[in-house]
């Protein structure tokens, strides 16, 4: 598009002073770190509009979180912004086909982010412009992002927006960082201030109210830890590895923890502990619609030393032992949801449970799992929310009954008493 039927429409729209910030710049990577309500959906409107004018046949592809989020949120938004171009509509697939510039048309595509992770959708299209709303939130994000849609704008030459508010220290953080630190991104930052049709006052009365992590992090779009995280001692660069460390462990079990589900995911977790107590999770499973019979089928193709299953699930245990699993017991009894909370975080702490960098709805789940709200009229004590802990419910029936409570209390004297299958004692690596 030349320079003056650019500016013409750019003149059309009503713009913050930090949307047309965004939309004047044409860096190929684009990164807004933005505060709730601060216009980003609307700018990634813009950003479509924009390209789908320019380019004949042009295709723009925007990702909201869930596909219900793109429909009751983003919808209604790209058809305000793109107006009378709109030519045809398909409201049940979420397509969008405007009239452009050169004579021809354009397509916008509105999508969930679950269609990528559950089954790869985009894989092998093309994209003149992709846009990546609330990134924070998109379960392995950069895994899905470099081997599944930045291969779609290789040989269009794409763009890409990035957009959240920050939700701790995950992807998003890093590509935050990666905007700027590179010359070649362009990086943006907004508070929920920055957006004039906001109400000051509103704001100002929020900020008493809420904690100041949630208030910072979710109004002024400061990165910090996720408020109510149950596992707040997890670090990435602490407790994952990679390829590199995964032929160097010294093994001594594998050992595998399962919870059911059919219509909700069923997960295997896969675990190395080697000889100084130090537990690998090495792989996961994480898959809905299976059968106890399927899930039996992959846990025994597994060949775990031993299987530490959900223990409310007798069916789903039976199939496992009918297969000759050497299946262990688990005690779910009061408090045993806490107590395996503590046991993981004490390994966290010990720097005795590292997960590989593959596992990447394991680490979503830690980085997510989280306790309710605090109020008033809540004990401090209560469960975390129960959603998002499918992995996690099967790391901690493992630990729960295989993790000794004397090496949890003082893993260094523990060192220096124990053996595995062996006469040598362990040395101590702590000194």
């Amino acid at each position: 598009m030349c320079l003056r039927k650019r500016k013409k429409l750019l003149k059309t729209m009503v713009n913050t002073p930090k949307q047309t910030e965004v939309i004047n710049d044409r860096s190929r990577y684009k990164v807004l770190n933005w505060g709730r309500r601060s216009g980003k959906t609307t700018t990634f409107a813009k950003e479509a509009f924009i390209t789908t004018m320019a380019l004949d046949n042009a295709k723009v592809t925007y990702y909201a979180q869930t596909f219900g989020d793109a429909r009751d949120i983003a919808w209604q938004i790209f058809l305000d912004i793109l107006g009378d171009t709109v030519v045809k509509k398909n409201e049940s697939l979420l397509e969008i086909t405007v009239k452009n510039i050169k004579g021809g048309t354009s397509k916008i595509n509105l999508k969930g982010w679950e269609s990528v992770v559950t089954s790869e959708k985009g894989r092998g299209t093309e994209n003149d412009l992709l846009l990546a709303d609330e990134v924070a939130f998109c379960r392995g994000f950069k895994f899905y992002w470099d081997t599944v849609l930045e291969p779609t704008l290789l040989t269009t030459r794409g763009r890409v927006v990035f957009g959240s508010t920050p939700n701790g220290f995950n992807d998003f953080y890093d590509l935050a960082n990666t905007a700027q630190n590179n010359e070649d991104w362009f990086y943006s930052h907004a508070t929920s201030y920055d957006n004039p049709y906001n109400e000051a006052k509103f704001l100002d009365k929020k900020k008493l109210e809420l904690p100041e992590d949630r208030f910072v992090q979710e109004y002024l779009a400061d990165f910090r830890k996720q408020e109510g995280l149950v596992y707040k001692e997890f670090t990435r660069n602490i407790h994952t590895f990679g390829k590199d460390i995964e032929s160097t462990i010294d093994k001594e079990l594998f050992i595998g923890g399962v919870d059911f589900g059919y219509t909700n995911p069923a997960a295997i977790i896969d675990i190395i502990k080697d000889k100084r107590g130090v537990y690998w999770v090495v792989d996961e499973y994480y898959e809905k619609e299976k059968t106890d019979a399927q899930l039996a089928e992959v846990v025994g193709a597994k060949e775990f030393i031993k299987v530490y299953p959900d223990p409310e699930n007798a069916a789903g245990i039976k199939e496992l032992r009918n297969r000759r699993i050497n299946t262990k017991e688990v005690v779910k009894g009061k408090d045993s949801v806490k107590n395996g909370i503590n046991k993981i975080r004490e390994l966290f702490k010990q720097g005795r449970l590292k997960i590989h960098k593959r596992c990447l709805n394991l680490i979503w789940e830690i980085e997510t799992y989280h306790y309710p709200p605090n109020k008033e009229d809540r004990n401090q004590d209560e469960l975390p929310v129960k959603e998002n802990d499918h992995l996690l419910d099967a790391l901690r029936y493992v630990v729960t009954m295989d993790a000794d409570t004397r090496e949890l209390k003082d893993y260094n004297a523990y060192l220096n008493t124990i053996t595995w299958g062996t006469e040598q004692k362990i040395t101590n690596p702590a000194r």
